[in-house]
């Protein structure tokens, strides 16, 4: 975590996002870029970084090599771009691989979102995280350079991450650092003291929202804009999109269930699945308002799937009372006693 992002943004669009657009900025390898859907470790993004040490030397848009290979790696090593494409915020300044890196080589990173994976029982759904007004998301980043034996330096960068928001913790317990102003972006690059250490936290706001896709999008080949085309899941995976993050404010003073993978599923929600499911805006912004289950499932769009959802959390009839629950067969059961009908006593009777 983070693992594969979308960044199919424009190479002049990069600056505007990290919000360097009032700054001069100079391209770099910017010939490497290829904008995908499906962009994973070893492949080439576009960073903005500061020119020098200082905070008045501008900025440099630099195409690097997504997963850090240290400057102190053996020339003769093959890299290995997925050892480091990740790191962790609250280990930073203690490993020797990122400590160094603090002072002067802190960069950004815009995507337009990025995927991560939830475990239900034996398989992985995909969700894409993204903002709800489809502005870019800004990454804290570290990068580094290094030189192989054939005197070749490459430019290579790891993505901060942090622990994950509250509305997103059902999901996975890690998040990238988020930097979503100016004033972050503008800490983040700062070479003053250690002030970067304030913006190194979850993402909090209720605009970042979230979807299902397709899990044909875990082959790092596959590509395009079917990455990003919600899916619709059944089972308890989906409820978590079924409500907004202030609508689930509300405490259940019931003790939290887990559901396991053969257990039915509960047509009232519980607080595990309430509290995993927060966000502000759900698949085609529906807003979750109010009071109870059932009147708000029929306001979703998405009938069919609340409907095989409520179907699947019926308990199951045992043999013995496998009767027809149908109004006319029910009317017959309860006839009176003054019905004519023979009874199994009169039939043993006429034997």
């Amino acid at each position: 975590m983070c693992g594969r992002t979308r960044c199919t943004l424009r190479s002049d669009d990069v600056p505007r996002a990290c919000h360097r657009s009032d700054t001069p900025t100079r391209a770099l390898h910017m010939d490497r870029y290829r904008p995908a859907y499906n962009v994973s470790p070893g492949s080439n993004m576009p960073v903005v970084r500061r020119e020098d040490a200082s905070d008045n030397g501008g900025y440099v848009l630099h195409c690097m090599k997504w997963g850090l290979i240290p400057s102190f790696t053996k020339k003769t090593e093959k890299p290995d771009h997925y050892k480091m494409f990740n790191a962790r915020s609250e280990s930073i300044d203690e490993k020797a691989s990122f400590r160094r890196l603090l002072p002067k080589s802190r960069c950004l990173v815009a995507v337009e979102g990025f995927y991560e994976w939830k475990k239900d029982c034996s398989k992985k759904q995909p969700y894409y995280i993204h903002f709800k007004d489809g502005r870019p998301l800004v990454f804290a980043a570290l990068y580094d350079s290094w030189q192989n034996s054939e005197g070749e330096t490459l430019y290579t960068f790891t993505i901060v991450t942090t622990s994950s928001s509250s509305a997103l913790q059902w999901l996975h317990d890690r998040m990238p650092v988020i930097l979503g102003s100016k004033e972050s972006t503008d800490t983040w690059l700062s070479s003053s003291g250690s002030s970067f250490k304030s913006v190194m936290k979850p993402y909090e706001e209720s605009d970042l929202v979230w979807y299902p896709v397709t899990p044909a999008m875990g082959k790092s080949s596959f590509d395009g804009p079917e990455c990003i085309k919600q899916i619709q899941v059944k089972g308890n995976t989906s409820i978590s999109m079924f409500f907004s993050k202030k609508g689930a404010e509300r405490k259940d003073t019931k003790s939290e269930q887990k559901l396991s993978c053969n257990e039915s599923v509960k047509t009232e929600p519980t607080e595990d699945l309430i509290e995993g499911a927060k966000t502000d805006e759900v698949d085609n912004d529906l807003k979750f308002s109010g009071s109870s289950h059932s009147k708000n499932a029929s306001m979703l769009p998405i009938k069919r799937e609340y409907e095989t959802f409520s179907a699947d959390s019926k308990p199951a009839l045992a043999c013995h009372d496998q009767i027809s629950s149908t109004p006319a067969k029910k009317k017959e059961k309860t006839k009176s006693a003054d019905d004519k009908q023979p009874t199994l006593f009169s039939f043993f009777g006429k034997k």
